[in-house]
């Protein structure tokens, strides 16, 4: 994710942090001098903010776990003002696995508030006017804040952990694709009553605002990855890869890669060794940035993105695209399995294109099969 910065590794987990947040930290800092508490009430303010991320930190750690479980990784978790979010190679499609992986988060968190409460015993009541500006006690406020977490997350809006939940639910008895529409669009619909509600009552809450927002967005996103999953389950990679493409030497300038890309409608060159095998990828946004930093006369090999993986022409398109979304490559080499040669390029471009021309033949298709069993 652009503007986050790596501030540690758990377990082969790079833990992010995005430059935003630190405007969260900001305000609360300020807001916290207000009331004549002056640096104390910054310094509790902010104190209490890294609790509660602290908090949001180890529920994604729960996901984290419960999916590592299932043998799915978790390259990273990026903290944002809106929460935490990680990022998993891919979701379970086994309903009971994603219902696991879902509830592990909000389950940390009851965990936490269990836990408080119980070191605080009759002290740790709870208040139904909950305010994070407050200057309420520190543990009762961080206890509050993790049910609120439970409480907010289980809201069956897609794709929030309660969307998943619902998804696996509705797994159990239609298949994926179906289930995530249908979770998709609850998500969507419970957005825009939010939306609707703030603006019918004039009480409008901008961070309510932004998730709606975010909510609305990302579950129309996952739909469209899964429809887009859903046509390519019987497709492996030869039907969608490029086969004519330009390839570059090691030896070869910048230049020439300029050459290259006024030449045609290439946008990513693999740089092949003197046997053929791919050392790596020049996009065209990195050669760009390239010229810029060193001119044209820069060797093209010092600039390349690493592709030491590739997919074979065989594998399924539906996996080898779960590879190109978790790969930093844009284009991801097609590798034949005997000679170890270079024999295509998968982008997502090519992708779409294959996809667009098949849903524009498939009514023909459907009409000939048709007229066939007649």
């Amino acid at each position: 994710m652009k503007w986050s910065y790596r501030i540690a590794t758990i377990a082969g987990t790079e833990v992010r942090i995005h430059a935003t947040f630190l405007l969260l930290l900001i305000y609360f800092g300020v807001t916290g001098m207000s009331g004549g508490r002056g640096i104390a009430g910054a310094w509790d303010a902010v104190a209490l903010v890294l609790a509660m991320f602290t908090c949001v930190l180890l529920h994604e750690f729960g996901h984290v776990t419960a999916a590592k479980f299932y043998g799915i990784r978790t390259p990273d978790i990026t903290l944002l003002p809106i929460g935490g979010v990680a990022r998993l190679e891919r979701m379970p499609r086994k309903p009971a696995h994603e219902f696991v992986v879902a509830v592990c988060g909000p389950l940390v968190n009851v965990a936490i508030a269990a836990v408080i409460a119980l070191f605080l015993g009759a002290a740790g009541k709870m208040s139904l006017d909950f305010d994070l500006q407050s200057n309420g006690p520190f543990w009762v406020t961080l206890m509050q804040w993790n049910i609120l977490m439970v409480a907010f997350n289980m809201v069956p809006a897609f794709p929030m952990d309660g969307g998943r939940v619902l998804r696996s639910l509705l797994g159990m008895f239609v298949d994926y694709g179906r289930a995530t529409r249908w979770a998709a669009a609850v998500g969507q619909g419970i957005a825009m009553l939010v939306v609707l509600s703030m603006l019918v009552s004039g009480a409008f809450q901008p961070f309510l605002m932004l998730i709606a927002v975010f909510i609305f967005i990302a579950a129309g996103q996952e739909a469209a990855v899964v429809t887009q999953e859903e046509a390519t389950k019987d497709l492996l990679v030869r039907d969608a890869m490029v086969t004519q493409f330009v390839s570059l030497r090691p030896t070869d300038l910048l230049r020439d890669a300029v050459t290259s890309l006024l030449a045609g409608s290439q946008h990513d060159f693999p740089v092949l060794d003197e046997r053929g095998s791919v050392i790596g990828i020049l996009s065209r946004k990195r050669l760009v940035s390239a010229l810029a930093e060193f001119g044209p006369g820069h060797p093209a090999q010092l600039v390349i993105e690493p592709c030491a993986e590739g997919v074979g022409p065989l594998q399924p398109l539906s996996s080898a695209m779960e590879f190109l979304n978790a790969s930093a490559c844009p284009a991801v080499p097609v590798i034949d399995p005997v000679s170890g040669r270079l024999v295509g390029l998968l982008t997502s471009e090519n992708i779409g294109e294959m996809l667009m021309i098949r849903a524009a033949l498939a009514p023909r298709a459907a009409a000939a099969a048709r007229s066939d069993s007649l």
